[in-house]
């Protein structure tokens, strides 16, 4: 009998979902290291092969040539700026290993997912705070947000089905739980 709701199974879809986040935080990591290039790559194509893309967003364009212009002088003159952005990519690049912990063991592990959850609605306040003092359009702003929105969605998922293998799992307290054949077993 093949139970879709069985332990192994409810294991493997959390395993499914946090393989999904962890690419997409190494994803957004990797693409803050080389700003410059992709910002220049982007502009050129908005204003070539993809300037269907930004005719219905006027001020796309105009922004992303500033965002462009200001990265090309701090790259020039002030180098080091752009380390914060390194920075960046490298917390990206660590949340996605700290997430490595749900995946082996997401009963214990369960606090690396409720982290990641208080991150993702942060980035909202962070968004509507800090964007009005950096300058950054409110639609590029509702962009970043949109980040934690989606963000928050699987980890949502990944939560409720932890929950759901440690109620089908259930062993004595303090006993790391291993979804084989419904047993709890020491690690």
């Amino acid at each position: 009998m093949n139970d879709t709701n069985g332990p192994r199974a409810l294991l493997k879809r959390i395993r499914v979902w946090l393989v999904v986040f962890i690419v997409c935080l190494v994803l957004s990591g990797a693409t803050a290291f080389p700003l410059v290039t992709e910002l220049r790559l982007v502009e050129g194509a908005l204003t070539s092969w993809a300037a269907p893309l930004a005719e219905p967003f006027p001020g796309l364009l105009e922004w992303i040539a500033r965002v462009r212009d200001g990265l090309d002088a701090a790259d020039d003159r002030y180098p080091f700026l752009l380390y914060g952005t390194d920075w960046l990519a490298f917390a990206h690049l660590v949340i996605a290993v700290a997430f490595y912990g749900p995946y082996r063991d997401p009963v214990r592990n369960i606090w690396v997912v409720q982290f990641g959850m208080i991150a993702c609605a942060g980035i909202i306040p962070l968004a509507l705070i800090c964007g009005p003092i950096r300058g950054i359009p409110f639609w590029w702003s509702v962009i970043d947000m949109s980040f934690g929105v989606i963000g928050i969605l699987p980890l949502l998922a990944v939560h409720r089905l932890i929950r759901r293998l440690e109620a089908s799992t259930a062993g004595a307290p303090g006993e790391p739980v291993t979804p084989t054949a419904g047993r709890t077993s020491p690690a």
